[in-house]
């Protein structure tokens, strides 16, 4: 379990999750619960993903790096237009991600709560 201080700091947070593998889905809204977070809409798929990253009011967002078969880059640039903070999942690590997008954070799968949280603080500012 992440420190009190930092799930603290994530209490309340909004985010938006695209992921693709259903059990994995399950498992990210469990932590994302744990951590006090309120998950604010899920896609399975890029074009569900891209509707969603146009619509959604969250804070911060957790994007599968591939969903379906699909990159994911085209709701990265819809979230970063709308300065929607992001941090990347998958099982390639940083080895996965296209060199545009190198800058942002990284999650290799299977990742523990404590990663999430982290990456997930390092999306917000700490006065929230």
């Amino acid at each position: 379990m992440p420190s009190s201080d930092l799930a603290g700091r994530l209490s309340g947070l909004h985010v938006f999750i695209a992921e693709d593998e259903f059990h994995v889905l399950q498992l990210l809204e469990d932590m994302l619960d744990e951590l006090g977070c309120i998950i604010d809409g899920s896609a399975s798929s890029v074009p569900a993903a891209l509707a969603g990253a146009g619509e959604t009011q969250a804070q911060a967002a957790l994007l599968d790096v591939n969903l379906r078969g699909r990159p994911i880059y085209p709701v990265a640039r819809v979230l970063r237009d709308r300065a929607i903070p992001f941090v990347f999942s998958t099982g390639y690590g940083t080895a996965g991600i296209e060199p545009e997008w190198t800058r942002y954070p990284v999650l290799q799968k299977p990742f523990a709560i404590e990663h999430l949280a982290a990456a997930l603080a390092g999306l917000v500012p700490s006065s929230r």
